[in-house]
Order: structure tokens, then sequence, then C-alpha cells
């Protein structure tokens, strides 16, 4: 069973670590060749995700071979999956795993049908949950959400992957999975926005626990099934991300608050995210006023103190 992780930043290099630490052979492809050259140098992590020795049954490369896996793991941020699956060599029996967390901006389809739209024949899912790169990396316990449409694929690819400091749970619900991991950036931009802003750790809450309630209402008006949102995808999602300056959707938003320029060089996926969601939102007829705000603060229509007067102008009502 060939296994290859395809992208070689902080997420991939780690999950290539932990998959191969108990003597797997994987394949790190990386399309940055001075990057993939110092690795195998010195055989540690590349400077995305700096100081992990690299197992021994662990190769990094930059050959088109690793794309011709029994089971190829995309570590490419929603915004540029498309880009990646038509550029590259993907073999088309694969089993194909994305590791995004986003819905693509211009066609609205979350990873997996995204990946089905170019590969209908192959099985496709997506891996999400709580992870920080550096955890995974160091082993720590880590569990994440495999989701597959087909029970018979989710169970196969979990049984590849699972590891002993890396549990996978499967489910079928894509749709849920995929609106969790990506809805839950949303609310992280407007967490970090809350506590840039000065406005306490009191309404950080509020904002997470309004914005969770968003992300359900949402994902159920998409079709996804609650349990899902309440599980590791969705709430345990939010939990690390919208808590913790690991998180580029935390910190970005924390920069916003300052009124701040953030880093535009790191991927943020819950600025393409928010607009995206706020467009399908109302062709729903879905209130969802927090996922609102942020979109026109990331979009630049709104500014951070108009912002927070709309919020805090709302008719309240009942919980």
């Amino acid at each position: 069973m060939k296994v290859s992780v395809l992208g070689a930043g902080a997420f991939g290099t780690a999950l290539a670590i932990a998959l191969s630490r108990d003597g797997t052979a994987v394949t790190l492809w990386g399309r940055d060749q001075g990057d993939v050259e110092a690795m195998q140098r010195s055989q540690t992590s590349g400077q995305k995700l700096p100081n992990f020795p690299l197992p021994e049954s662990l190769t990094v490369t930059t050959d088109d071979a690793a794309f011709d896996a029994d089971v190829c793991l995309l570590t490419v941020p929603a915004q540029k999956l498309v880009k990646f699956v038509v550029n590259n060599p993907i073999s088309k029996s694969a089993k194909l795993i994305s590791c995004a967390k986003g819905i693509d901006r211009k066609t609205g389809l979350g990873p997996v049908a995204t990946l089905k739209a170019h590969f209908p024949d192959t099985t496709a899912a997506v891996l999400t949950g709580p992870s920080f790169a550096v955890d995974i990396a160091k082993g720590l316990p880590t569990a994440l959400v495999l989701a597959s449409a087909r029970d018979e694929d989710a169970q196969s690819l979990q049984s590849i992957l699972t590891r002993p400091t890396l549990r996978l749970y499967r489910t079928t619900d894509v749709t849920g999975a995929e609106l969790g991991g990506a809805l839950k950036n949303v609310v992280a931009l407007a967490a970090g926005i809350t506590i840039g802003a000065g406005l306490g750790d009191s309404a950080r809450a509020s904002v997470v626990a309004r914005g969770f309630a968003e992300l359900n209402r949402f994902s159920e008006a998409k079709g996804a099934k609650s349990e899902t949102i309440q599980g590791l995808s969705g709430l345990g999602d939010l939990v690390l991300t919208a808590t913790s300056e690991k998180s580029r959707n935390y910190t970005t938003g924390l920069a916003l608050g300052k009124g701040e320029t953030p880093d535009d060089h790191a991927t943020v996926e819950g600025l393409a995210t928010a607009p995206t969601i706020l467009d399908e939102a109302r062709r729903l007829s879905v209130e969802v006023p927090l996922i609102e705000t942020v979109a026109h603060v990331v979009s630049g229509h709104l500014g951070i103190e108009q912002a927070i007067e709309a919020l805090l102008s709302r008719p309240v009502g009942k919980e």
C-alpha cells in the first residue's frame, strides 16, 4: 500500500512524520526543490515546520512518482485544490483524501465534491478536525474525522491511516465534516477580532457560542447532521481554532481587531470562506449575522467599530 502526502507545508510534513513514525513507508512530495533538498540533507523537517527529525521510512521528494500511490493525502488549501489536481499527474486509481478546511470561492464546492468533479470514479474523502501541525509532529494525541460518502471506503482508509496517537473517527456525513471545518474558521476570525479589539474573554465566549449556533443552523440547512457538527469536526475544531494563537484564522482576526495588517503570506481559509458562506446563506434564507459581519469586515465593507456596533445593536431574542 503506497501512501503519499502531497504538499510539504507544515501540516503535510506533520502528517507524513506521524504516518511513518511506526516504520510505514510514506512519501512526502514538495514543490520547492530547495526546501526538499534541505530536508533530504538534514533528515529534518523543513522551514515551515522546523526541527523535527524525519523517520527513516519517510521519503521526501519532488519526483512526480509520488503521485502514483494507492492513497494520496492532499494538504492543499481549498482555494488551490482545483489548480493542484488539474496540473499534477495524480493517479486515477488513487484514493484521494483532502485535508483542506474551506469552500472553493469560485465553485462553492467542498473538497470532496471538488475531487469527484475531476476524478468521478475514485474514492474521495476529507480529513478534518481539531489539529495543529506541531502537535501531530510531536506525537501528541490527536483525534480527527475521516469523512467519505461510503462507509466501506471510510473504514478502509481509517484502518490504513490510524496510528496510536493519531486517532481517526469515520463518518459518511461529508457535508457536516466539511462545513464544520470550513465555518469554524470564520468564527475563529470573529473570536480573534473580539480579543484584538479589546472586548475581552467574556465577549469572545459569546461570539464562539453564537457563532457555533450559526454554524449548526447553516450546516443543517445544507443537509448536515447535527451530531457531526457537535463532534470533532465542528465543535471540537472550533474550540481549538477560536482560542489559540497557533491558529492562523484566530491570529488574523487578532490583527484585524487591532487595526493591523495580517500576514498576507499565510493561508487563512476563513477569509475566502466567509463571503462564500454568506452568499449561500442568503440563497437558503438562513440567518447568520456573525458570519455576515465577518464577511463584510474581510471584504473591507465594514470597519471594526462599525462591525461591533452592528452586532450590538441587533434586537435581543430567545437563545
